[in-house]
C-alpha cells in the first residue's frame, strides 16, 4: 500500500506572523510553541520526517498538528475540548451557595460579621445544600462570578408588583423566544439606551511624541465643546453595538438611532 504524502502548508502573511510570535515568544506555552514550530517547518517544504528530526517529536505527532493546521488553521493548534470528569455539584447547588454568600451571616444565626469560605462550606453542609463541599470549591465558585461578600455589599428593593412578568419577557427575548414561540433566524433582539451629559472635550494643544532626550509633553488644558448624548443599540445575540451622538434627547434623536439600526441587515 503506498504511503500518503503530506500536503503542502501555505499560511497567509497574518498567520505566518502569528506563528512566529507563538514559536519564538517568551510567554508562549511550550506545547503551543512546539506546534507552531512544526507548522513553520512544514511551510518551508520540509517533510514530516525532517520536521520530526528538527523538533525532536514523534512522526505521528508532527503528522497530527500538520494535518490540523491544514484543515482548521490556527484554531486547530489548540487542544480540543475534553469532556472531563462529570460534575459533582449541580448548578442549583452552586447557585444556592452563591446566594448564601450574598446574605449576612446574622440572617442564618451565625455569630459572624462576614462570611469566610470555610464558614460558607460548613453552613452549606449544615443546611443540606451539599453532602460535603470544601472551602477551596466554594472559593472557586465565588471567583467565577467575582463575588467578594466580605468586601462589598449591594442590594436593590424591587417595588414593581409586575416585575416578574416584565422580567420574563426580557429573559425570553434573550433566549430567542417570544410568547412561547422561538424567533426565526432572520429576527434579532436589540437593546437600546442612552447616556446623557457627556462632556465633549479635546486638547487645546497637540501632544508631541517622545524623542531622544525629550520626554512626552502633555498639555492639560481642555477645550470644552458642550454636553452630548450618546445613544447606543446592542444586538444581544450578534454582540454588535450601534452608536451615535446627539446634542439633545427626545424622540427625534432616538428615531435617528432606529433608522441607523434598521438600515443595516442583521
Amino acid at each position: 500500500m503506498p504511503l500518503r504524502t503530506a500536503g503542502p502548508i501555505a499560511p497567509s502573511a497574518a498567520e505566518r506572523a502569528r506563528l512566529k510570535a507563538m514559536a519564538y515568544g517568551h510567554r508562549t506555552e511550550h506545547r503551543l510553541r512546539v506546534r507552531a514550530q512544526v507548522v513553520l517547518h512544514a511551510a518551508r517544504g520540509c517533510s514530516n520526517a525532517r520536521v520530526a528530526q528538527e523538533t525532536g517529536l514523534r512522526l505521528d505527532t508532527v503528522r497530527r498538528w500538520r494535518g490540523r493546521f491544514a484543515e482548521q488553521g490556527l484554531p486547530g493548534l489548540k487542544d480540543r475540548q475534553r469532556c472531563g470528569r462529570p460534575p459533582v455539584f449541580t448548578p442549583l447547588q452552586v447557585a444556592e451557595v452563591k446566594a448564601l454568600a450574598c446574605r449576612l451571616p446574622a440572617e442564618s444565626g451565625v455569630p459572624l460579621l462576614r462570611w469566610s469560605c470555610p464558614e460558607l462550606a460548613y453552613e452549606a453542609t449544615r443546611r443540606g445544600v451539599a453532602a460535603l463541599v470544601s472551602a477551596s470549591t466554594v472559593r472557586r465558585w465565588l471567583a467565577d462570578d467575582a463575588l467578594k461578600p466580605g468586601q462589598r455589599r449591594s442590594w436593590i428593593f424591587i417595588t414593581d408588583p409586575d416585575f416578574r412578568a416584565k422580567a420574563q419577557r426580557a429573559l425570553d427575548l434573550y433566549a430567542r423566544t417570544w410568547q412561547g414561540t422561538p424567533l426565526d433566524a432572520d429576527e434579532c433582539v436589540i437593546s437600546a439606551d442612552e447616556k446623557t451629559s457627556i462632556q465633549a472635550r479635546c486638547r487645546c494643544h497637540p501632544t508631541p511624541a517622545p524623542g531622544q532626550a525629550r520626554a512626552m509633553r502633555v498639555n492639560l488644558t481642555d477645550g470644552r465643546g458642550g454636553a452630548l448624548v450618546h445613544l447606543a443599540a446592542y444586538d444581544v445575540h450578534a454582540a454588535k453595538v450601534y452608536g451615535r451622538c446627539e446634542k439633545t434627547t427626545g424622540i427625534d434623536p432616538f428615531m435617528n438611532l432606529v433608522t441607523q439600526v434598521m438600515a443595516r441587515e442583521p
